[in-house]
C-alpha cells in the first residue's frame, strides 16, 4: 500500500489523466487500495477544484465533419492599476471561443487558444473583441496547420513508404 493521502492523489490523477474512463474498480486494483478510498480521494479532489472535469482528447483534424480552426493568441497588455492582470484575464476567459488563458512571462503578456470554425471567425474575435480592449496593447495570432502531439498523445504518426526500390 501506498504511504501518504497526497501519493495516492498524485497516483490517482495520473491515472485519470491517461484515461478518465478508467473505473473506481480498475483504479482501486492498480494501486492496491480500497474502491471506498479511491473514490473519497477523487470527491475531495473534485471539491478542491483539483479536478476540473473529465473528458476526451480529440484528434479534430481526424474527426468526421468538424471544421474546427484553433489559434494561439499572443496579446501584450497594460495592467489595470489595483488588479493587475486578473481583471483582464476574466474578461477574456468569458467568451466561449477562448479555450485556455495564460498568463506568460517573456514579450507577450497573456497566451490565449481559440477556437473556431474558419480563420474569418477568430479573426474578428481578435478585431472585434481582444484588440479594441482598453489595456491591450498589441497581438499576435499564429494559426495551428497540423496538430503532431497534444496533450501527451501523439496524434499525427508518418505513413510508412511500402513501395519497392526498383533499380534499372
Amino acid at each position: 500500500m501506498m504511504s501518504s493521502r497526497d501519493d495516492k492523489a498524485a497516483m490517482i490523477l495520473e491515472l485519470l489523466h491517461r484515461d478518465c474512463r478508467c473505473s473506481l474498480e480498475q483504479m482501486a486494483t492498480m494501486l492496491n487500495l480500497p474502491v471506498d478510498e479511491v473514490a473519497g480521494i477523487i470527491d475531495e479532489l473534485e471539491k478542491k477544484n483539483v479536478i476540473l472535469g473529465y473528458g476526451a482528447r480529440i484528434n479534430w483534424d481526424e474527426a468526421n465533419g468538424s471544421d474546427v480552426v484553433t489559434a494561439y493568441i499572443e496579446l501584450r497588455v497594460t495592467p489595470q492599476r489595483d488588479l493587475g492582470y486578473d481583471r483582464i484575464a476574466e474578461r477574456i476567459y468569458q467568451y466561449p471561443e477562448v479555450k485556455a488563458v495564460s498568463l506568460m512571462s517573456g514579450s507577450y503578456d497573456f497566451g490565449i487558444t481559440v477556437e473556431g470554425k474558419d480563420i474569418r471567425e477568430v479573426a474578428r474575435f481578435v478585431s472585434e473583441h481582444l484588440a479594441p480592449m482598453e489595456s491591450v496593447i498589441g497581438t499576435a495570432t499564429h494559426f495551428v496547420l497540423k496538430r503532431y502531439k497534444y496533450d501527451g498523445v501523439v496524434c499525427a504518426r508518418p505513413e510508412k513508404d511500402e513501395r519497392e526500390v526498383i533499380s534499372l
